[in-house]
């Protein structure tokens, strides 16, 4: 059983700020990537940052110089920093991580219950 749960969402002002924190837990043997998407109603899922485990990062074009995406290894969690936030960023963020779990020869892929970020004033 592996699970990823997120938390930090919540309602913001235009130009506030939030952190996101997704924890993954289980049997875990190595985590790979870890990624955050977002989806608002009627929408594609859309990938918003990810983090590879050589700590290279990559962004949408429309959260690049706004949002970090980081990692804590000993936590085995992936925070997103979101700042100067915009009315379009809101939306139902979802961790991800591509990880192999304790035995397995095979890299899976993990999605969290995702967690609701509203900018609005």
């Amino acid at each position: 059983q592996v699970q990823l749960v997120e938390s930090g969402g919540g309602l913001v002002q235009p130009g506030g700020s939030l952190r996101l924190s997704c924890a993954a837990s289980g049997d875990i043997f190595s985590i790979d990537s870890m990624g955050w998407y977002r989806q608002t109603p009627g929408s594609q899922r859309e990938q918003v940052a990810v983090i590879a485990s050589t700590g290279t990062t990559n962004y949408v074009d429309s959260v690049k110089g706004r949002f970090t995406i980081s990692r804590d290894n000993a936590k085995n969690t992936v925070y997103l920093q979101m700042t100067s936030l915009k009315p379009e960023d809101t939306a139902v963020y979802y961790c991800h991580s591509h990880l192999v779990r304790v035995h397995a020869r095979y890299l899976g892929s993990y999605w969290g219950q995702g967690t609701q970020v509203t900018v609005s004033s």
